[in-house]
C-alpha cells in the first residue's frame, strides 16, 4: 500500500525575465520567442558546457516523459539530462513495466543489439523528437551507454551484433568470458571474464568497434551530446594486459575521437573505485570519469551529522585531474548499496547541495523513483513514469542556478563558527551556499561575500547582512536546511504550478477502479486525461474514477496544468490493478506434462505473489504424480492473490509454463502448455 502527497512543482519563468537578463552572465543560453517553433518565451539560465552545470539522471522516465517534462527540467536549473540506456534490449518477463517485480530495471543494461529503441523507454523517432524538445530549453542530452556486455539470455542476440563480433557467439565476446570475474585487482579479468553473468564482448576487435561507433553517431545524429560509458573499468586500456587474439587496446581512443563533433561531446566512464581501479588513466583516455568514493564520502557526512571540511573537501582521485562527475547517489548505489534506505529526500538535497556549489566536477541527481522513500525502495514501482518530485525541490533548483551564476568563480570551504555540522561553500566574494546539518546555526561569522544585503534564494525572504567580513542574519538557520546567497546573476522566477494528487493516493489497488482527489495551485487552467483519452479539465478538489486500460491492468492519469504565462507542465502517474483471488487451504491444481523429451519427470509448482511472498524459493515444492498420469498440487496456506509456475527443476536446461509471469490460480484446475 502506498501513500503519498503527491506535488508537481513546474517552475515557471517570470514575465519580468528579458533578454538583458543573461548577457553578464557567462556560460548562459538564452531562449527567446519563437512561435513558429512552438518555443515560449524562456530564459531558463543553463550552462553551454556540460561540465559547467548540472545533470539530472532520468532513471528509467521514457522519452516521452522527459520530453513531456522538459520544462520541469530546465526550470530546475539542470543543464542536462542523462537517459537510461536506449539500445535494444532483452524483454523480460513478457515485457512488464514494473521496475522491480513483474518487469525488472535492468533488462535495458542487457543489450542485445546497438540499435536505438527498446520497449522499457520508446522508439528512435520518439528518442529523437525528446531531444528536439531538449534543444528548445538548452538542455543537452546524455545517454547511458554499454559497450562491454550483452544480456545473458544469447538467443536473443541480433543477427547483426553477432556478424559485428566476428560471425558467431564465440568470437563476439572474450575467450576470459568463459570464466566469472572474481579478482578485481587482475586486470586481465576485470576486463575479460565475465561479470555477474553478464557475457564480456570483446571490445578489442575492430569490426565490433565500427559497430558500436555507428551506434553512437546514430545517437549524435538525433540529438545526444554526450555519453556515459557504463562498467569502463571492464574496459581495457592501452597498456593494460589483453588476450592474444592480434588485436589492440584502442577501444576508448576510437569511441572518444572517431565519433561525430567528437570535440564538442561530453564523455564519461563508469569507474567505480577499488582495487587497481587505474582512475587517472581511465581520465587521461576518456576525459571524464565517475567520483564514486567521493559519493560515498558526502553520504557517510551527511548521514553523521559531520561535514567538517576535512571529510567532504578532497575529491578522492589522487593526482588524477578533477575531470569527473560527481554525485550523492546513483542508481547503483541506491540500488545495490542500500542508500534508498539510508538517506531520506532531504539528506540526499544536503548532498546536493555540497556537491553541486563546488568549483570542480559536473554533478549528476539521481532522479529517486516516483513516490519512494526509506520505507518504499521502488515507489510507485512503474518503468516510464518521471521520477520523486524531490529534483524540483526549491534547494536543488535554488543552487543548481546558484553553480550556474558562478562559473569561473573559486571556492573557499569552511565550518561557520568551528561547527562541524554546518558548512559553507563561498565562491569568490560573489556567493555563498550554508549546508546545515544538525541544530540551529547562529549567523555571526567571517563571510568572504562582498559587502551587502543578500535574499536566501530558497525561502525568497530571510536577509542576510555581509559587511566588514561578516554574516549575520536574526533568523538561526534550521537543521536540515540549504540556504542560497548571490545577487549578481540571480533571476526572480514567477511562482511555479502544482498539480498532483491527493495525500493518502494508492498506486496499487485491488478491483477494477479507483477514485483519485486531483490538487491543483498556481495554475490558470490545467487537465486530465485517462488512458489516452480526450483531455477533460478540473479544478483544486476534482476527482477523477481511474479504470485500467482495456484488457489490461494499468490505468495512466496524465495531468497538465498551465500558469499565466501560459507555459505548460505534465505529470503521469499510473494506477497498478489486481483482482482479489483468494485460495484457501486444501486448494488442488493440475498440470498435464507435454509430450515428448524435453520434461523431466520431476515437476515442481513455484507459487508466488505480488508482494514477495513465495511457496518456496525455486523451484518451489514438488508436485504429486497421479494415476492418470497428470501431476497435482496441494497448497498448504491460504493465499490472496497467488501465481503459479510450472516446472522440472532448478538445472540450467530446465524447462517451465509458462516462460513469463505465472498463471492465476483456478482451483481444480487442469494446466496444459498451450
Amino acid at each position: 500500500m502506498i501513500n503519498l502527497k503527491k506535488r508537481f512543482l513546474a517552475c515557471i519563468l517570470s514575465a519580468l525575465i528579458t533578454a538583458s537578463v543573461c548577457s553578464f552572465l557567462p556560460g548562459c543560453t538564452q531562449q527567446g520567442e519563437n512561435e513558429e517553433n512552438n518555443v515560449k518565451s524562456v530564459d531558463f539560465k543553463t550552462a553551454d558546457k556540460v561540465a559547467d552545470g548540472a545533470i539530472l539522471q532520468a532513471f528509467c522516465w521514457d522519452f516521452n516523459t522527459i520530453k513531456e517534462s522538459m520544462a520541469d527540467i530546465a526550470a530546475a536549473g539542470f543543464s542536462a539530462v542523462q537517459t537510461s540506456p536506449i539500445n535494444e534490449c532483452l524483454v523480460g518477463e513478457d515485457g512488464g513495466m514494473e521496475l522491480y517485480g513483474y518487469g525488472k530495471w535492468y533488462y535495458h543494461y542487457q543489450p542485445t543489439d546497438f540499435k536505438i529503441g527498446n520497449y522499457q523507454l520508446g522508439t528512435r523517432d520518439e528518442f529523437k523528437a525528446m531531444c528536439d524538445e531538449a534543444d528548445k530549453y538548452g538542455i543537452k542530452v546524455l545517454v547511458d551507454v554499454i559497450a562491454n556486455h550483452t544480456t545473458p539470455q544469447t538467443d536473443a542476440i541480433s543477427e547483426d551484433l553477432i556478424e559485428a563480433g566476428g560471425g558467431s557467439l564465440e568470437t563476439l565476446y572474450h575467450k576470459g568470458n568463459a570464466y566469472d570475474l572474481k579478482d578485481y585487482g587482475n586486470r586481465l579479468e576485470c576486463t575479460t571474464y565475465k561479470m555477474g553473468g553478464l557475457p564480456d564482448i570483446n571490445t578489442e576487435r575492430p569490426s565490433y568497434q565500427d559497430y558500436f561507433i555507428e551506434f553512437l553517431n546514430d545517437c549524435i545524429a538525433c540529438g545526444a551530446d554526450g555519453f556515459r560509458h557504463d562498467t569502463a573499468k571492464h574496459i581495457g586500456l592501452p597498456d593494460d594486459p589483453k588476450e592474444d587474439d592480434g588485436f589492440e587496446n584502442n577501444f576508448w581512443e576510437r569511441v572518444t575521437t572517431e565519433i561525430d563533433n567528437a570535440e564538442n561531446m561530453f564523455i564519461y566512464g563508469e569507474v567505480l573505485q577499488g582495487s587497481n581501479d587505474r582512475i587517472a588513466d581511465y581520465i587521461e583516455e576518456i576525459g571524464r570519469t565517475t567520483s564514486s568514493t567521493y559519493g560515498s564520502k558526502i553520504r557517510a557526512a551527511i548521514s553523521g551529522d559531520m561535514v567538517d571540511t576535512s571529510a567532504v573537501e578532497d575529491y578522492w582521485l589522487g593526482d588524477a585531474p578533477l575531470n569527473m562527475v560527481t554525485w550523492v547517489e546513483s542508481h547503483d548505489n541506491y540500488i545495490n548499496e542500500g542508500t534508498w534506505y539510508q538517506l531520506s529526500n532531504d539528506d540526499v538535497i544536503l548532498g546536493w547541495a555540497i556537491i553541486t556549489s563546488r568549483k570542480d566536477g559536473t554533478p549528476l541527481f539521481f532522479s529517486r523513483p516516483y513516490n519512494s522513500s526509506v520505507e518504499n525502495e521502488w515507489g510507485m514501482n512503474r518503468i516510464g513514469v518521471q521520477g520523486d518530485d524531490m529534483y524540483k525541490d526549491k534547494r536543488v533548483s535554488a543552487v543548481n542556478f546558484f553553480r550556474t551564476a558562478m562559473i569561473g568563480e573559486e571556492e573557499n570551504l569552511v565550518n561557520p563558527n568551528m561547527d562541524s555540522t554546518a558548512l559553507m561553500i563561498e565562491r569568490g566574494e560573489k556567493g555563498a551556499v550554508i549546508v546545515n546539518t544538525s541544530g540551529e546555526l547562529t549567523v555571526d561569522f567571517e563571510a568572504n561575500l562582498a559587502d551587502g544585503t543578500y535574499v536566501d534564494r530558497v525561502d525568497g525572504k530571510t536577509e542576510y547582512i555581509v559587511k566588514n567580513g561578516k554574516m549575520t542574519c536574526e533568523t538561526p538557520i534550521k537543521e536540515d536546511s540549504v540556504v542560497v546567497l548571490y545577487n549578481e546573476g540571480y533571476t526572480q522566477y514567477a511562482d511555479c504550478a502544482d498539480t498532483g494528487v491527493a495525500d493518502g493516493t494508492e498506486f496499487s489497488v485491488e478491483g477494477n477502479s479507483y477514485e483519485v482527489s486531483l490538487t491543483l495551485e498556481n495554475a490558470k487552467s490545467a487537465t486530465y486525461s485517462l488512458n489516452g483519452g480526450e483531455a477533460v479539465s478540473f479544478k483544486d478538489g476534482d476527482k477523477v474514477t481511474v479504470v485500467p486500460e482495456d484488457d489490461g491492468e494499468v490505468g495512466v492519469l496524465e495531468l497538465r496544468a498551465e500558469n499565466e504565462q501560459g507555459i505548460k507542465t505534465y505529470e503521469r502517474i499510473e494506477f497498478t490493478f489486481t483482482i482479489s483471488n483468494p485460495i484457501d487451504v486444501g486448494t488442488k491444481v493440475y498440470f498435464e506434462k507435454p509430450d515428448g523429451d524435453e520434461w523431466g519427470d520431476t515437476l515442481y509448482a513455484y507459487v508466488y505473489d505480488d508482494i514477495g511472498f513465495e511457496n518456496y524459493p525455486w523451484p518451489g515444492l514438488e508436485m504429486t504424480k497421479e494415476e492418470d498420469g497428470k501431476y497435482s498440487y496441494v497448497f498448504e496456506t491460504s493465499w490472496g492473490n497467488p501465481y503459479i509456475i510450472f516446472n522440472d527443476g532448478d538445472a540450467s536446461d530446465s524447462v517451465q509454463y509458462p516462460e513469463g509471469r505465472g498463471l492465476k490460480v483456478e482451483p481444480d484446475k487442469v494446466y496444459t502448455v498451450e
